[in-house]
């Protein structure tokens, strides 16, 4: 391949990636069950690294929304807050709390979220019982 149709290739990819990102920041908040995956190995991965346990989630129940909060004047940020019944690998059946928020993620581009699980957060993080994630 010559150096010059190298650098137009190049040019080109460097080009389409600001639509791919302004696309994705403007595609709405995610689903409650399009998260499920990133709810899944994160919560591994604290079990692990903060209370030095192997627990993860076997599966999902019921997952439904709780409430939705639009973006508008007064709330830059869109907000999707969720709850789902989960099955955690040492077989005891807990409730999730989740909240996915748009235009939080990596300097306000794509979307983040934060959960909490009943029972496994003994520092209170989202407040007792997870409250401010409910």
């Amino acid at each position: 391949m010559s150096a010059r149709l190298l650098f137009r290739t190049t040019l080109s990819l460097a080009a389409m990636l600001p639509l791919s990102v302004a696309s994705e920041a403007f595609a709405g908040t995610p689903s409650c069950e399009q998260v499920t995956g990133t709810v899944s190995s994160r919560f591994s991965r604290n079990m692990r690294s903060f209370l030095g346990l192997d627990l993860s989630i076997a599966t999902f129940g019921v997952i439904h929304q709780d409430r939705f909060e639009p973006r508008d004047d007064t709330h830059p940020v869109e907000r999707r807050y969720c709850e789902a019944k989960v099955i955690t690998t040492d077989g005891a059946q807990r409730r999730l709390w989740y909240v996915v928020e748009d235009n939080w993620g990596y300097a306000g581009i794509g979307s983040s979220v934060e959960f909490c699980i009943s029972g496994l957060d003994p520092w209170h993080v989202y407040g007792a019982h997870c409250k401010s994630l409910r």
